[in-house]
């Protein structure tokens, strides 16, 4: 059983969403998962905004549970983290750096094309690289400097717009791409097991 835990940055909206679309089509499709979701800047205890329980609703989605704050345990418990955009992934390999290999935004996870998987190898060997250069006080070469730029502007957005505060219809919008990424998780997991 594959332990997945989404992240976003308040738990009130992208992730609870991701956390209950995924735990339905998991089990429709009979493809064992526990299933949990957390804020890189949440407080505990705050209900999912109310436009995303609606957009969840008129799906046919159950969903239950209120807002929390990624923590040691869920980082530990976690087989799989999955956050909503590429900040939040920096933000919790900050905190977590022993999570790196089982950290990615849902969109670059599910990303199925070499030429576009082999730029985002490329890109985080070069971010790693700049981040121990500098951490010695060191920089990267000119022409390294020049290939990350490169690969930045190359490889595909991966992040999932925040709809906090937007008309419902953004909150639609978000699901269904929530929905196409979650189609591929899932049939990437199941090929897996």
């Amino acid at each position: 059983m594959v332990h997945v835990l989404f992240v976003c940055t308040g738990n009130t909206c992208r992730s609870p969403m991701a956390e209950a679309l995924f735990k339905a089509k998991a089990k429709e499709r009979g493809v064992p998962v526990e299933v949990r979701s957390a804020g890189v800047a949440a407080a505990d205890g705050i209900p999912m905004s109310a436009h995303a329980s609606e957009v969840l609703r008129e799906r046919q989605v159950p969903h239950e549970g209120k807002s929390c704050a990624v923590s040691a345990e869920a980082v530990e418990w976690a087989d799989l983290i999955l956050t909503m955009t590429t900040g939040h992934k920096r933000m919790l390999l900050e905190r977590y750096p022993e999570a790196l290999e089982k950290t990615h935004t849902l969109k670059e996870y599910v990303e199925d094309r070499p030429e576009v998987l082999a730029e985002i190898k490329e890109l985080e060997r070069l971010y790693m690289e700049w981040h121990l250069r500098q951490a010695i006080g060191g920089k990267l070469s000119d022409e390294e400097r020049a290939r990350l730029l490169e690969l930045e502007g190359k490889v595909p957005d991966f992040d999932i717009a925040d709809p906090f505060g937007g008309p419902i219809e953004l909150y639609r919008q978000v699901a269904d791409e929530l929905d196409a990424a979650l189609d591929k998780l899932i049939k990437k997991l199941a090929e897996a097991d």
